[in-house]
């Protein structure tokens, strides 16, 4: 490599596909354990509905935060080797293994939260991250 050369060639289209394939996961997700996630917060359907809460804002959050998440392992990746679907794949859960479950563990156990919470939680952004990976890792920037 040239001296000064960038090894990380971020691909925008696939960090944006990767972003928008978390974003649906999440909402089906949410949606499948919508109950029960709404238990494990103590707050109901109506309560959110009431709250004055404006969506835009929740999924404008939602939807910069995976784009955010998917070129950090859109670089990790191309970072660790080869640029492929099983290294995005590996990379994405090593980083949910290393920052999000930990980081989500310790609050969970300082908010005394349920662990069928932090299940729902944690499985999202497992398989989320995986997917952002994939996505990113098998989508090659052009040269």
């Amino acid at each position: 490599m040239i001296p000064g050369q960038s090894r990380i060639k971020q691909n925008y289209l696939a960090i944006t596909i990767a972003a928008v394939a978390c974003f649906l996961l999440e909402a089906a997700w949410y949606s499948f354990f919508q109950q029960a996630w709404l238990d494990g917060v103590g707050r109901t359907r109506e309560w959110f509905m009431s709250s004055g809460v404006n969506p835009a804002l929740q999924y404008g959050t939602a939807l910069l935060s995976a784009a955010l998440m998917a070129g950090g392992i859109s670089c990790v990746t191309q970072l660790t080797g080869p640029q492929t679907a099983l290294r995005g794949v590996r990379v994405g859960a090593l980083l949910w293994l290393g920052c999000v479950l930990t980081s989500w563990a310790t609050e969970y156990a300082f908010e005394v939260r349920t662990y069928k919470l932090f299940a729902i939680n944690m499985g999202l952004w497992l398989l989320g991250m995986m997917l952002m990976g994939a996505i990113v890792g098998a989508w090659k920037k052009k040269e």
